[in-house]
């Protein structure tokens, strides 16, 4: 079930293997009022107990592909569609420690219907979830 914040708690996890671990995953809901081509999602940015990890620099995944923020500009086919959420892949190697973490996202959308001056500000969310192991 997807909860109302575009921070999803279920989903946040380490990858890889307990002694191997490159990096965490988390699942963001997609904020906007109506679904959006993947080329116009300029990024998500995460920030971990106050540590930034910037939107170039993660990938995404999303219709069980994975993107660098490059590919997702050039994908014009694929949607985000309301009510779903986006996989975020962070790399960190160690992974993040078990316990509770305070997490932080900004969404990046582009709104080409606007005009520049009355375009949406980015999406916050912030929130405390659990990374079991």
């Amino acid at each position: 079930m997807l909860e109302h914040t575009p921070i999803q708690s279920s989903g946040f996890s380490n990858i890889g293997p307990e002694d191997q671990r490159t990096g965490f995953c988390l699942r963001v809901r997609q904020p906007n009022y109506r679904g959006l081509r993947l080329s116009l999602v300029e990024g998500i940015r995460v920030v971990v107990d106050g540590h930034e990890f910037p939107a170039a620099s993660n990938r995404y995944r999303m219709a069980g592909r994975t993107y660098s923020l490059q590919e997702l500009d050039a994908e014009t086919q694929v949607r985000w569609p309301v009510g779903t959420a986006m996989e975020v892949l962070v790399d960190k190697p160690g992974g993040l420690a078990a316990g509770v973490h305070l997490v932080e996202v900004e969404v990046l959308l582009r709104h080409p219907y606007f005009p520049p001056q009355f375009r949406p500000t980015p999406v916050h969310d912030r929130r405390h979830i659990t990374i079991i192991r």
